[in-house]
């Protein structure tokens, strides 16, 4: 019985010690300028010229990207060269693994321009007020509601000019990345 607890004891702090070591997921925005099958890494290039190379995995989402035909399959789900993008990251040592990848240019997520005018209780929705006054409600996505608070903190919570990049999903729509406006940066 000494044994078993003394095991049990072994495990669970082990099980701790490794939800305590778990990465923080950040993100950033850019332009891919390098897709690369072989090593399954895409280098992106960010607005001051900063160049980032991610690691895709099995558990890496792409959102927003075409997945017909041969690109569903690929790791890449569509992504090319020249497609802007916000990549949603964990940091190990010195590689940046892509927990999810959202193509934010002309032909991916869906996107509306607004006014934040509330953040849900608990932090889980937001309702952005667009330039006609309509209010629309978004739920936010895992990793969206931790960058979306640094970069709406960055400036004010409520009243910062956002562009939010989305889905819907059972009638529902799903905030995947935030970005300032640039004239209220």
């Amino acid at each position: 019985m000494i044994r078993y607890t003394g095991s049990s004891l072994l495990f669970l702090s082990l099980s701790l010690t490794a939800f305590a070591a778990q990465d923080v997921v950040s993100a950033v925005s850019g332009t891919v300028k390098k897709v690369d099958a072989t090593t399954k890494t895409i280098v992106v290039k960010t607005a001051d010229g900063a160049e980032h190379t991610f690691h895709f995995v099995g558990k890496t989402t792409v959102h927003g990207a075409e997945a017909t035909g041969e690109a569903a399959q690929d790791a890449f789900h569509g992504l090319r060269e020249g497609s802007e993008v916000a990549v949603h990251y964990a940091t190990k040592g010195s590689e940046e693994t892509a927990e999810e990848v959202d193509n934010v240019g002309k032909s991916g997520l869906k996107a509306t321009e607004g006014t934040v005018s509330r953040i849900g209780s608990g932090g889980k929705t937001i309702v952005v007020k667009t330039a006609d006054g309509t209010e629309e409600t978004y739920q936010f996505a895992s990793h969206a509601a931790s960058a979306a608070g640094k970069d709406i903190a960055a400036g004010s919570e409520k009243s910062a000019k956002v562009t939010v990049y989305y889905t819907e999903k059972a009638g529902h729509k799903i905030a995947h990345f935030f970005k300032r406006a640039k004239d209220a940066m």
